[in-house]
């Protein structure tokens, strides 16, 4: 296989890029790098297809060495053949080359290799090859010994060998594959004695379930799996066995006369004892490594727009972790996200007094000039939020002052602040307090303090806990770094938990970051970064154009223009006279209007900018210090509240999508409870996935389709001829 080609092909790529791609995979750069850096090599491929590209090299390349290693142990049994090699060549997974291995593997014991080592193997191949002269019973006489005493023990020997080199057939093999999976159903039903256990009824729509397996959607297969995993469910594939044995046979079966009655027997019952069970293994094996996929990419496409949502910057900020019992506990942040206060109030349990919580959180807000509130959505958040509703509204009548709040996703906020991680941040807080304190820090600055969680902990996606944990894992890294480093980390106030996600670092050389600016002081110029221990030359190439210094020595290292480009951005503010100066008063607001006048073919030339850099670096020289997360829609903040009770069919809503699934989407739209947007309601138009239309953090417009107040269920629809349906 050239793998090369094979890579051109399916990504649309030209020889040229598709070269550059894999070399400087190959060299150690890293996909954040290549991305940003390397554009005029790589066509300006972004991190997404850059990281696919990288998957499938490595899943090819893996091809091409296992194919090795099956045409070496065949070839040292001395059973290597023209076809066999010309089979490997053409094997484009790697279930057919373990089909085309399976006839030479070491075997654990089994009904033919017993027969086997009772010399019945020349028997088998001569009923094999069907004969019609063949008489099986006078040839069987040939192999009697003392461990095949009868004509019936040399026969039945005989037909477990047939079985057995049927079953190991790579091309029967495949085309059973795909009659499961084109002419198969998915069949599942609750376990015996199950349906009572289930009281919730969780796996109550699969209790009589059957769906063709090529229809079969991706969560449907997760839901399938997890039921029978946690044996509620018994689930399998249902196929026409007397038609699979027609296909089983029709490579093997010729017009023999006694030999092919035996041949007969032998596929059939391979079929039902050795294929059958196998290739259904096999085709589940596959549905479930599809669907993991496509959850491990719903998770990644939701996971990037929530991590990506845009700052509340510069606010000071009110956390508040919900609780019963124990209260909710308050934490006071300024706009760094430093803690100034903390405290607890008990305002939730019925009857609560709630006079002195207020006057309380009143004093707390006015000391500090709380500007907004940001609220865990957990236990007891509903309660909540009908006190902070009131106690805002309280405030503006008493003070005049505004004060909104906003209903934080709270995931994953328990685990970060029992973490070691926490209690390193905050050693005099208890675990409660860091919750309040991470809640608060989401509102302000989403990705420094999400990134501090495990992502399967962060509450979006489907069956996480399902996935390959390896595989979900390096997806999800792949995601962290390429937000971390299109925004770009602040090298003076960065976490190790930030800095170790930037490109060209991990975390031993993070800790060394922050430990040398403690050490030294802040950081005024990148080249500083050399003097960090473990951090040469290499990874300051890679990681280099990803920090940021504010009111450092250099202008361009508050930018995202690399090192390497400094020169040669200097020539391209000479050439529009302009200078450092102006960039750092933001006056170059007409430098990309005099670049295009002047021709960018013509500029590139003049500066050695390919055309490619010339545009990044015209964009960061006129807004130096930008976040891309400011040009996204901001968070909505609320300063009232509704009820489920209050919702009426047909009322318009504005919501905030909060989770895309495979079937539809839901919606925050300040009730508390999230709504439903199944796929068929999300617009007119045929869509394949509610992706095409919806992502995370989304501000939207839904309509109220039905409301089940007993079940906690709101459906939405954003048709709006639907809205009174």
């Amino acid at each position: 296989m050239d793998i090369l080609q094979t890579i051109r092909q399916e990504f649309g790529l030209s020889e040229t890029h598709t070269n550059n791609i894999v070399t400087l995979i190959d060299e150690g750069n890293t996909i954040p790098f290549i991305a940003r850096y390397r554009k005029e090599m790589t066509g300006s491929c972004d991190d997404q297809i850059l990281r696919e590209l990288f998957d499938r090299l490595t899943y090819l390349r893996g091809l091409e060495k296992r194919k090795e290693e099956v045409a070496a142990a065949i070839t040292e049994q001395g059973k290597m053949t023209d076809e066999i090699k010309l089979a490997l060549e053409k094997a484009a997974i790697l279930t057919e080359v373990e089909d085309i291995y399976r006839p030479y593997k070491q075997k654990r014991k089994t009904r033919a290799s017993v027969a086997i080592a009772k010399g019945l193997q020349p028997f088998a191949e001569r009923i094999l090859a069907q004969d019609k002269t063949l008489s099986p019973e006078k040839e069987a006489e040939k192999y009697l010994s003392e461990e095949v005493p009868t004509v019936k023990e040399a026969i039945d020997g005989a037909r477990d060998i047939i079985a057995e080199i049927i079953s190991d057939d790579a091309a029967t093999r495949k085309k059973l594959r795909n009659f499961f999976v084109k002419h198969g159903e998915l069949v599942s039903s609750y376990a015996k004695g199950k349906e009572e256990a289930d009281v919730e009824k969780t796996y109550g729509m699969y209790a009589a379930y059957c769906e063709p397996v090529e229809n079969a959607k991706s969560h449907r297969i997760l839901a399938l799996n997890r039921g029978e995993k946690e044996e509620f469910l018994k689930v399998s594939i249902r196929v026409d066995s007397e038609f699979a044995k027609r296909i089983t046979l029709a490579g093997f079966l010729k017009d023999g006369g006694e030999s092919s009655k035996i041949v007969k027997e032998a596929g059939e019952d391979g079929y039902e004892r050795l294929i059958a069970p196998s290739v259904e293994r096999e085709v589940r094996a596959q549905l479930f490594e599809e669907a993991s996929e496509q959850a491990i990419k719903m998770f990644e496409l939701n996971l990037k727009p929530l991590l990506m949502q845009p700052p509340v910057k510069n606010k000071v900020t009110l956390g508040w972790d919900p609780g019963y019992r124990t209260g909710c506990k308050i934490c006071v942040v300024d706009g760094t996200g430093k803690v100034l206060d903390n405290t607890v109030v008990h305002v939730t349990l019925p009857n609560a007094r709630v006079e002195e919580p207020k006057r309380v959180l009143k004093a707390m807000i006015a000391k500090y000039g709380v500007e907004v509130i940001s609220c865990g959505n957990g236990t007891a958040s509903r309660e909540s939020e009908k006190f902070i509703a009131e106690l805002i509204r309280e405030i503006k009548l008493e003070t005049g002052r505004s004060v909104a709040y906003v209903i934080v996703n709270e995931a994953g906020a328990s685990v970060y602040s029992a973490s070691p991680l926490a209690a390193e941040e905050f050693p005099q807080f208890d675990v409660t307090t860091r919750s309040a304190v991470s809640i608060a820090r989401r509102l302000q600055d989403p990705l420094a303090e999400l990134i501090k969680i495990d992502p399967k902990s962060i509450g979006v996606g489907q069956y996480q806990h399902d996935m390959n944990e390896k595989r979900l894992d390096e997806t999800l890294s792949g995601v962290l770094e390429d937000c971390v480093n299109s925004v770009g980390v602040d090298l003076n106030t960065a976490s190790v938990s930030l800095l170790k996600f930037v490109a060209g670092l991990n975390s031993g050389v993070a800790k060394n970051i922050v430990a040398y600016r403690e050490a030294n002081g802040r950081f005024t110029s990148r080249k500083q970064l050399l003097k960090v221990p473990k951090l040469g030359e290499k990874a300051y190439t890679q990681c280099a154009g990803f920090l940021r210094i504010d009111s450092g020595e250099n202008v361009f290292d508050n930018t995202a223009v690399h090192p390497e480009s400094y020169a040669k951005a200097e020539k391209l503010l000479s050439l529009f006279s302009y200078t450092k100066e102006d960039v750092k008063n933001r006056r170059l607001d007409e430098l990309s209007r005099r670049v295009k006048a002047y021709g960018e073919e013509k500029a590139a030339k003049d500066t050695g900018l390919d055309r490619a850099t010339l545009a990044d670096v015209v964009a960061e020289l006129m807004k130096p210090g930008r976040d891309i997360r400011d040009s996204l829609p901001a968070p909505m903040l609320r300063t009232d509240v509704m009820a489920i009770e209050d919702l009426k069919v047909g009322m318009e809503l504005t919501g905030t999508v909060r989770n895309v699934v495979d079937f539809g989407a839901f919606v925050d739209i300040g009730v508390h409870q999230d709504g439903l947007v199944h796929i068929s309601e999300i617009t007119d138009r045929y869509i394949r996935h509610p992706m095409e239309v919806l992502k995370v953090g989304q501000v939207v417009t839904v309509f109220v389709k039905d409301v089940d107040v007993k079940k906690n269920r709101i459906g939405l629809t954003m048709k709006r001829k639907n809205k009174n349906s």
